[in-house]
């Protein structure tokens, strides 16, 4: 073999070797960056405040976020996303690539998470609430929902500022943080309390703090939305006349004890500035979160001349209103006989 001849078959072994070493190298840049690689094994992905990028590739083998982890590290630390981690919420797609999925994380493209709540009766069932769907742990909503400094901020007071938080459904990210959804709240508030329903709280000589307070009352006793408005009246009504305003949900609050079904007359003993049956006016704060529909029911409450009303012998959950003693009286009597027959004694 020639000297030339020997030299073409180094070089032809030098190209190929190129070829194959290039060839490994695109397939290692596909694989890394454009291959699919976010497996279906994990809906979405949770980046903690406090983490780093350590943080995030350990949750990512955890969960099996992707098919290959080494792959998924070389082309993050490539695209310089252990600078730049950002918390939240992100949504996975089975069959993303690492390059479509790093830009989402490091661009801190989170998915909103549409919070929701309602039906909440006390501050620790709220912080409970909000824990499961926001990053703060629920130690960390009880101390803000307990922070009087924070509610004198808001213009609230310990007892009612639960009344700040308009139950409904928002949209927030996911890593807000306790301080950030009280300020949202606050906002929603204000949004919530218009100039309209402003004009019909002062028409009823109440703030929006006692309507809210009203409309707790009226949650607890109404259990269909259409009586609302003549449950409010009456309260109203009762309210005018200096009475008292004797809710049976007000007194199950003051015992705290959400199990009653029938109010006995040692429950209508316990002193509580909650308690209506020994205290005249509202209560200082709500008894649960009033809903919007009761607090509308307050604003846009029905005249009528009703001071009493009982739950029907039929237990629909409707009441009958009357206006005075004597009919309460039949009333009631019906729905004691209807109580002792089911054998309903507390």
């Amino acid at each position: 073999m020639n000297k030339k001849k020997g030299t073409l078959i180094t070089l032809g072994v030098v190209a190929v070797l190129a070829l194959v070493i290039g060839g490994v190298i695109a397939y290692k840049y596909y694989k890394s960056f454009f291959a699919p690689s976010v497996t279906a094994d994990a809906e979405h992905l949770y980046i903690y405040t406090h983490w780093d990028f350590e943080d995030v590739m350990t949750s990512i083998g955890e969960l099996h976020v992707v098919k290959d982890t080494v792959a998924f590290r070389w082309a993050a630390t490539k695209m310089d996303y252990p600078g730049r981690v950002k918390p939240g919420k992100y949504k996975l797609e089975a069959g993303m690539n690492n390059r479509t999925l790093i830009n989402r994380l490091g661009g801190g493209f989170q998915e909103p998470v549409r919070l929701r709540f309602e039906n909440v009766r006390l501050k620790e069932n709220l912080a409970s609430v909000l824990a499961k769907q926001l990053e703060p742990d629920s130690i960390a909503f009880v101390d803000l929902l307990n922070d009087d400094s924070l509610a004198a901020h808001f213009g609230f007071d310990a007892e009612n500022f639960l009344s700040m938080f308009v139950p409904n459904t928002y949209e927030l990210y996911w890593n807000t943080s306790a301080e950030q959804f009280a300020e949202r709240m606050h906002n929603e508030y204000e949004k919530f309390w218009t100039d309209e329903r402003r004009k019909k709280a002062d028409a009823i000589d109440l703030n929006p703090q006692e309507v809210a307070v009203l409309a707790s009352i009226v949650k607890g006793e109404a259990l269909h939305t259409d009586e609302m408005p003549t449950i409010a009246g009456l309260y109203l009504n009762r309210l005018r006349k200096g009475m008292l305003l004797q809710a049976d949900p007000t007194v199950i609050f003051a015992n705290n004890d959400f199990t009653i079904r029938r109010v006995l007359y040692r429950h209508l003993r316990t002193d509580s500035p909650y308690n209506t049956y020994l205290y005249r006016g509202l209560p200082p704060g709500p008894i649960m979160m009033p809903s919007i529909a009761a607090i509308d029911a307050v604003l846009n409450y029905k005249q009528h001349d009703y001071i009493y009303m009982c739950a029907k012998d039929d237990f629909s959950g409707y009441h009958n209103f009357a206006v005075t003693q004597a009919e309460h009286n039949i009333n009631a009597r019906k729905f004691q006989q209807a109580l002792n027959e089911r054998n309903i004694k507390r």
